[in-house]
């Protein structure tokens, strides 16, 4: 990186193309700043693409779900909202104080502290009483004491055993329980000014995002429950800092366990944190613990009770990929189950978004080249504080959304005919072995044939929580805002891989900037695309080779082909990954179908033109592949189909112009004629429910028929786009050659760990076309996959869980049917 290091200087301050760089940290050309953009910006704008939408107005992102919960998205919200504009809630000076002059420009980050609105009265009281005392702790205290008397004969379940598993109620509770200091959050909030400037340029917020966060915590009579995505350990810090500089309450935030360590825990608990297990069903003998669940309930009730807010991370852990991790919804059914006691009246929801130019761990690449996970120590905390002072992180994003009413999603979900779901088994194994790609999958109304009958209550309860989970993630994910980093090691790893000139990657970085724009997602930079690129290449480091031109007047960009490089890459890739993947699927769909009909003209079997694609086919297919990529991605929320999903995929190439209708008047265009216009297309908003009502996705007249654009332009798009999904393809193929190997059970652990291997062994030895198709969590989800699949059946053996062929994947044809399947959306 010498050629970066001369571009930027040991402080971090850009040498040259500086521009916006030269001047004060609170103008960094990559913190988020207006909407509208300044001159000298717009003249480069031009000059990079004469076709692109100046002063384009950035999307507001976040309204709630207005099929879901409309009444919620008239609350809070006003037309004035998105015109507060964006802050960087680390610049603190003197205007943000009551005070003015020198002392207090000296002092600003004190007196802005001490000026917040935060007491002891806001906070819980007497909270392990009131938990000890509940109805619910109380016959679960009887419960386990009446069983240990029923284990032991010889033992009565008199008030000794009742008081004894008190006692240890009592010992669980003071382990779980946080204990909010007003005081030591003041001294927190003047230490993280500090320590965020030091290593961060900005943390973004929306003022008008934050305008109703503050309105629903002061105007409403409920709870407030944030649900971030997981990022990084930073992110518990995050949102109390925010909330904190925003006269907002502190949340109560559900930690693992795994934090509970000396002296740090204490600072948690002082903080609002609280320590659950992170598997709280079991305990060491096999058995549910009650009175550990019965006090998690208890507690979390008390909590919401007293009004006090929660801040719960769905996915459990950090997310190792860069995309959200699967949701695991077990304190959120607890907030859902005391909703529907009647312990409150209502819960609002806050979906959160967090996006960084770079995580403070670096990166997870020890976990994804299959070294097991280092527990956390007081002592490791110690030397990341130390790690993170000696560099820069770039920029911060944070997004809360607007806030919706868990009682209205209920009763909006009871008013619904809430299908049984299908296994995945179900939907895909007549696609894969019996070769019916365009069957079961959507009816000709285009919407998903779901099993209607009647739920009964607790599989209703469970499919609504875990609908909600995936409702909650898709959107925060959604709100996520997009970083500089995040396109730079996209545009690398899939469109220049091979490496690139520093002015075209700039060209591609606005140009892609400008795509996401247009999807209605929002970016977490802004000003000159040079130096913003400049800066995210910085950010990379070592994962970028940066040398000069055979010219001596340019930088040649590109990635390292290093496997740790690789995998890093891919990580800041995927924040991106969630943008494409409608597309992205349509693209590979448009493949397979082309290569199916290809080799139908081979054999003499195909009537007409073997270039035209029929739309209802394609949508099929994409369907049955967003299905067996649901490991990978939500690609919907659960109150939409996948027919609308891709149909407004397909509506939007079809704008791009990548795909073409072929109307009946002129199926032979010529190569020179423009079908479509070439502009690009608005941004793709939220639905009205005026808008919903009059959609014609189950009145489509007739099936079109649709062929690829042909120009170079087009095609290198289209190429793009299936590349995003092959490193997600080829490790699942690499997987279902390895399940040939299976001969006999083998347990998950031993298999997971060789199927590793073999993938890992693969990219080593160059047989892998893509590297970052080998990272650990691929291979997990593979395997999870290829379980829902029916490919691998569990069996319990001595309490071990081993894995052996199906009955249906015996017959070597089936399982090359499933490699077939499989490959025949890659790109090869």
């Amino acid at each position: 990186m010498d050629a970066s290091l001369a571009l930027w200087g040991p402080d971090g301050v850009l040498l040259a193309n500086s521009g916006e760089l030269a001047t004060s940290r609170g103008k960094h050309p990559c913190e988020e700043q207006d909407r509208s953009s300044s001159p000298s910006v717009l003249h480069c704008v031009t000059s990079l693409w004469k076709d692109g939408l100046l002063n384009r107005k950035r999307p507001f992102v976040g309204r709630c779900c207005h099929s879901c919960t409309p009444q919620s998205q008239e609350r809070l919200f006003n037309s004035s909202i998105p015109s507060l504009g964006l802050r960087n809630v680390i610049y603190i000076n003197e205007t943000h104080t009551r005070h003015r002059g020198w002392l207090a420009r000296r002092l600003s980050y004190v007196l802005f502290v001490l000026e917040r609105d935060v007491n002891k009265d806001m906070f819980a009281r007497n909270v392990v009483d009131n938990v000890l005392s509940s109805s619910k702790v109380q016959s679960a205290i009887v419960e386990v004491a009446s069983e240990a008397g029923a284990a032991d004969p010889g033992a009565q379940a008199d008030q000794k055993a009742v008081h004894r598993e008190r006692c240890k109620a009592r010992g669980f509770l003071q382990e779980m329980v946080a204990n909010i200091s007003p005081s030591l959050i003041r001294l927190t909030g003047w230490t993280l000014l500090k320590l965020f400037n030091g290593f961060f340029w900005s943390i973004q917020i929306h003022k008008g995002q934050l305008e109703m966060v503050k309105r629903a915590a002061s105007e409403y009579n409920a709870p407030l429950v944030f649900l971030p995505v997981h990022k990084s350990h930073i992110d518990y810090l995050l949102i109390t800092f925010i909330l904190f500089c925003h006269n907002i309450k502190a949340p109560h935030i559900a930690a693992g366990n795994n934090l509970n360590i000396p002296i740090f825990s204490t600072l948690i608990r002082k903080l609002g944190g609280f320590f659950i297990r992170r598997k709280m069903d079991e305990t060491s003998d096999g058995k549910k613990d009650v009175l550990y669940r019965s006090l998690l309930h208890a507690y979390t009730e008390e909590l919401l009770q007293q009004q006090q807010f929660l801040e719960v991370y769905l996915e459990g852990t950090r997310s190792r990929s860069g995309k959200p991790s699967p949701a695991r919804a077990g304190m959120l059914s607890i907030v859902v189950d005391a909703l529907c006691a009647g312990t409150v009246p209502d819960v609002l929801i806050v979906p959160v978004g967090i996006s960084y130019d770079r995580i403070i761990e670096g990166n997870y690449n020890s976990e994804q080249l299959g070294k097991p996970k280092k527990n956390e120590s007081l002592w490791g905390v110690a030397c990341g504080v130390f790690r993170m002072l000696r560099k820069n992180y770039g920029c911060v994003r944070v997004d809360f959304t607007q806030p919706f009413s868990l009682k209205e999603y209920l009763n909006t979900q009871r008013s619904r005919n809430l299908p049984a779901p299908l296994t995945l088994e179900q939907i895909l194994i007549p696609t894969i072995i019996a070769a019916r790609p365009d069957q079961g999958l959507v009816n000709g109304e285009g919407e998903e044939q779901p099993d209607y009958r009647e739920l009964s209550d607790e599989p209703w309860r469970r499919q609504v929580i875990a609908n909600l989970a995936k409702h909650v993630l898709f959107t925060a994910s959604k709100s996520s805002a997009i970083m500089s980093t995040h396109i730079v090691a996209c545009l690398l790893l899939y469109r220049h891989r091979q490496g690139v000139l520093l002015s075209r990657l700039v060209e591609d970085f606005f140009n892609m900037k400008e795509e996401v724009l247009s999807r209605d997602f929002d970016l977490g930079f802004s000003g000159n695309s040079e130096d913003v690129v400049i800066h995210a290449i910085n950010l990379l480091g070592n994962c970028v080779n940066v040398t000069s031109s055979n010219r001596n007047t340019e930088f040649v960009i590109a990635p390292s082909n290093t496997v740790p490089a690789l995998f890093e890459l891919n990580f800041y890739s995927n924040g991106l990954f969630h943008v494409f993947i409608a597309d992205a699927i349509i693209a590979c769909s448009v493949l397979a179908m082309l290569r199916e009909q290809t080799a139908e003209v081979c054999q003499g079997d195909l009537g007409p033109s073997p270039t035209l694609l029929s739309q209802e086919s394609l949508i099929r297919r994409a369907a049955g592949l967003s299905h067996f990529l649901s490991n990978e991605v939500l690609v919907a929320q659960p109150c939409q189909t996948v027919y609308q999903v891709f149909h407004e995929a397909v509506t939007r190439l079809i704008q791009y112009g990548v795909l073409i209708v072929a109307e009946e008047e002129q199926e032979e265009l010529s190569p020179s004629e423009e079908p479509w216009p070439k502009k690009f297309p608005e941004p793709l908003a939220w639905r009205s429910d005026e808008e919903d009502e009059d959609s014609d996705f189950g009145e489509e007249q007739r099936d079109r028929y649709l062929k690829v654009s042909s120009s170079s332009e087009h095609q290198e798009f289209f190429t793009f786009l299936q590349r995003v999904l092959s490193p997600v393809l080829e490790a699942y193929s690499g997987a279902a050659i390895f399940v040939h190997s299976l001969l006999s059970p083998v347990s998950e652990r031993e298999y997971t760990q060789k199927l590793f291997k073999y993938l890992l062994t693969r990219t080593e030895k160059g047989v892998a076309s893509y590297g970052e198709s080998a990272t650990h969590y691929l291979v997990k989800n593979t395997v999870k996959t290829f379980k829902e699949l029916g490919v691998l059946k569990e069996r319990r053996e001595s309490g071990t869980c081993h894995l052996e062929l199906s009955a249906t994947f015996q017959p070597q044809a089936n399982r090359n049917k499933l490699l077939h399947y499989i490959l025949g959306f890659s790109l090869l």
